[in-house]
C-alpha cells in the first residue's frame, strides 16, 4: 500500500518539452500534508497514516476535532485522510510531507470525486442511442421498452435508467509526472484527473506501473 497525498486540482493547460512536443497537462496543488495521526497494529490493530490539507476557521471545527489535531500541533485542516501503508512507524505526528516525494518520470494514480450533472436522461447517463432524429419519428430521447409483462411483471434492479449522474469516486491511473514544482507545491500530470477545478483529490504511486517507462 503506498500513501495518498492530498492535493487540490488547480486546472488545466498545456506545456512544451525540449522537443518542441505538445503535452496536455492537469495542474495538482499536492500539499504540504501534515501528518496528524499514526496507527500501528499494536495500538489499533492495523499500519496507517491520517494526513491532513488545507485551512479551515476553527470555529467551524468540532472540539473534539480540534483537540485531535492539538496532539497533532497543527491548525484545522479542511481535509483529513488516512492510508493504510506497510510500516506507518516510519511516520512521525506533525510531519510535514510535501509533494517532492514525487519526481518527474514517475507513475501516479489520482482520485478524485466526478462533476455532479444532476437528474439526467438514458441518453446523457449511459450514452444511449436514442431513436431517430428525423421528423414525426415521436422517438428521440426516450429509453424505450424496459419493463417485463405478466412474468415477472416488474423492472430489476440494476436497470440503466434516467437519475443521478456524477459525484462518483473515480480512480484515473497510470498518469506520468511531467513536471514537480516543488518550492509551490505543484504537480503537473499527463492527461486529465477526475473532479471540478477546486475539488480534492488524492495522488498516491501507481499501483500498477512502478516504473519510469517512457509514456507515449
Amino acid at each position: 500500500m503506498s500513501l495518498n497525498l492530498i492535493g487540490v486540482k488547480k486546472g488545466t493547460t498545456q506545456i512544451f518539452n525540449d522537443v518542441g512536443e505538445f503535452i496536455p497537462v492537469t495542474v495538482i496543488q499536492a500539499g504540504p500534508c501534515i501528518v496528524t495521526q499514526v496507527k500501528t497494529a499494536d495500538t489499533d490493530g492495523y499500519e496507517a497514516v491520517q494526513l491532513g490539507f488545507g485551512e479551515k476557521k476553527q470555529k467551524r471545527t468540532t472540539k473534539p476535532l480540534l483537540g485531535h489535531l492539538k496532539k497533532a500541533g497543527t491548525t484545522p485542516k479542511r481535509w483529513l485522510r488516512e492510508s493504510r501503508i506497510d510500516k506507518a512507524d516510519e511516520y512521525k505526528t506533525g510531519q510535514e510531507i510535501r509533494c517532492d516525494i514525487f519526481s518527474e518520470g514517475d507513475f501516479v494514480d489520482v482520485t478524485g470525486l466526478t462533476k455532479g450533472r444532476g437528474f439526467a436522461g438514458g441518453m446523457k447517463r449511459w450514452n444511449f442511442k436514442g431513436g431517430p432524429g428525423s421528423h414525426g419519428s415521436k422517438f428521440h430521447r426516450m429509453l424505450g421498452s424496459v419493463g417485463h409483462a405478466a412474468s415477472p411483471s416488474k423492472i430489476f434492479k440494476g436497470k440503466k435508467m434516467p437519475g443521478h449522474y456524477g459525484v462518483e469516486r473515480v480512480t484515473t491511473e497510470n498518469l506520468k509526472v511531467i513536471k514537480v514544482v516543488a518550492e509551490e507545491d505543484l504537480l503537473l500530470v499527463r492527461g486529465t484527473v477526475p473532479g471540478a477545478t477546486g475539488g480534492m483529490v488524492l495522488v498516491r504511486t501507481a499501483l500498477k506501473k512502478r516504473s519510469k517507462k517512457k509514456q507515449k
